[in-house]
Order: structure tokens, then C-alpha cells, then sequence
């Protein structure tokens, strides 16, 4: 069974931008089947919403449809999680509390992030949760 994991909105955006690189590995090995990735309203709608931005399509050297269809890849391998309970451990950025929601939700294990300092709070503690950038969930 793969690991549980939420992609945070700057991976996927970061895999769509960049040619190569970690995040574009991440998503990789999600759609392969090696992790799990969790998905839930919140966090889709953040994904299409900056996928929608500007400033995204124009770095990005995917056309509409290919990223269309990779969205759709990747939503495929998702395991779509609902959401019972709040939890707002008060993060730095109020935007990121939903992901914790998400990780308690659906019991996963890490938190892909390209913004680690936004996830750094003393009353975020869950013992079992892994708040990691790309680079250091494919080194392990």
C-alpha cells in the first residue's frame, strides 16, 4: 500500500512550471502509484484557481489541454477525502490549516510543501506527520 500524502498547491504548480526538478518527480511517482495522494474541495478548488492565474500559464510550457489532462491524471490517483471535522491549528497562513484538515482526515502521513515556514507553529503537533519538501520525500 503507498503512502499517504497531501500535495500542497505550490508542488503541483511548481511540476507544471518546471521541466525538471523535484516537485515534477513527486507528481510523478503520485501518478506511478508510489504515494497516495489525498484530495478534498478545498484544495482542488486552490489548484485550479492559481492553475488559472496568468502568471502560471504564462511560465508554464504545457498548452491548456496537457494540463488539463495531467490534473485529471493526478485526480485519478487521488484518494477524495471529505472533511467532518475543522482543525485549525492557526498556521501562519490561514490558506494552508485546510491541508492539516485534509491529513487528519484522511490519516495520511506527509505534507508536500515547497513553504515550510508557513507550516511552522507550536500547535501543530501531530506526532506522525511529516511536513517535507519535494527533494526530501524523494531522497528517503
Amino acid at each position: 500500500m503507498s503512502t499517504k500524502i497531501v500535495v500542497d498547491t505550490s508542488v503541483f504548480i511548481s511540476a507544471l512550471i518546471g521541466a525538471k526538478g523535484p516537485s515534477r518527480e513527486l507528481i510523478r511517482r503520485c501518478l506511478l502509484g508510489e504515494y497516495r495522494p489525498l484530495m478534498g474541495t478545498v484544495l482542488f478548488c486552490e489548484y485550479e484557481s492559481v492553475m488559472g492565474r496568468e502568471e502560471i500559464s504564462v511560465r508554464c510550457s504545457l498548452e491548456p489541454a496537457e494540463i488539463a489532462s495531467l490534473l485529471a491524471a493526478f485526480l485519478s490517483v487521488s484518494e477524495w477525502t471529505k472533511i467532518y471535522y475543522s482543525r485549525r491549528p492557526n498556521l501562519k497562513d490561514e490558506g494552508d490549516n485546510h491541508l492539516i484538515e485534509l491529513v487528519v482526515a484522511g490519516n495520511a502521513k506527509i505534507v508536500a510543501t515547497n513553504n515550510l515556514k508557513d507550516f511552522r507553529s507550536p500547535e501543530l503537533t501531530f506526532p506522525n506527520l511529516s511536513i517535507l519538501k519535494p527533494e526530501q520525500i524523494i531522497r528517503s
